[in-house]
């Protein structure tokens, strides 16, 4: 049973905000040139799933949004062939969308990057949670697994995810309601994750070295005993957990506190990202407590 709520916030002048979505998002501390054709695979594996009118527009090298037609599609593939690019595509350029791809490639020997050990290349899709809905979650789940087969994760996660354009005041009180729900905003984390891993979600993608660390699938087995909890061997010393059949949001309120993300949060612990700025809104202590939400 998929549980996620449905969360429409507005703008005074009646712009939608935020909206609930499901994210997939990958993190890969190599330079964009060794990972190119694995981004575009996986780019074509999205476009092929959800088809190729749900993407519609691009952001231009000025900051403005483009319709992504035929010559904007050349563009965009042109742009995956550059040092450093930066790829913004949605489904409308006005408003919280549906579907969306946005990717941070970084050439790591450049001299912004050379000092800098905790910059990686990110990439991340959206769906709806109507795509959820109609499709079911193994479907999706095996989607998530395409995406991330062509790609050397360092970590990656997929499940239930505000999509927004900005946090409205509202947005605080609905993160700490639905722990399950995460607020991603990958182009922020690209810079400073490293390889550590963003907190449990619903599939969370382990590769080197937090895997071997963990003492590999096997070792992770050992250490997550709740039947709902699967750990899959994937290529190239990565592995995929999954908790439970279907994702959740949970809700505080009904006491769904999510126990699975819970005890996944406490063997990941030692390796667990933490933000270095706290969001709109969030105090360097609020930032902390969500963070530690399956922990505390």
């Amino acid at each position: 049973m998929v549980r996620i709520p449905q969360i429409r916030l507005h703008a005074e002048h009646g712009a939608l905000v935020v909206r609930e979505g499901f994210s997939i998002c990958f993190y890969i501390r190599r330079s964009h040139r060794e990972i190119a054709p694995a981004v575009m695979h996986s780019l074509d594996t999205y476009l092929h799933a959800v088809g190729p009118r749900a993407l519609g527009w691009y952001v231009d090298p000025e900051g403005d949004w483009q319709e992504l037609d035929a010559t904007g599609w050349t563009h965009v593939r042109d742009k995956l062939h550059k040092s450093s690019p930066i790829l913004k595509l949605r489904d409308t350029p006005s408003g919280a969308g549906q579907y969306e791809l946005n990717y941070h490639g970084k050439s790591l020997d450049a001299p912004l990057f050379v000092d800098n050990p905790d910059a990686v290349c990110a990439l991340s899709f959206w769906l709806p949670s109507e795509y959820l809905e109609e499709h079911g979650p193994a479907h999706v789940r095996e989607l998530a697994l395409e995406l991330a087969a062509p790609l050397p994760i360092n970590s990656g996660h997929a499940g239930p995810a505000f999509n927004f354009l900005f946090m409205p005041p509202e947005f605080r009180s609905l993160c700490f309601r639905y722990p399950g729900m995460d607020v991603c905003s990958p182009m922020d984390v690209s810079w400073s994750i490293g390889t550590r891993v963003r907190g449990p979600h619903w599939l969370t993608f382990l590769g080197q070295p937090v895997l071997g660390e963990v003492g590999g699938s096997a070792g992770l087995r050992t250490r997550l005993s709740s039947p709902g909890i699967t750990v899959q061997e994937m290529d190239g010393e990565r592995a995929v957990v999954t908790l439970g059949e279907s994702p959740e949001a949970g809700d505080t309120e009904q006491g769904r506190d999510l126990p699975l993300h819970r005890e996944l949060a406490r063997v990941l612990e030692p390796w667990l990202y933490q933000q270095r700025i706290p969001w709109s809104g969030f105090t360097q202590e609020d930032m902390r407590r969500w963070e530690r939400r399956f922990l505390d």
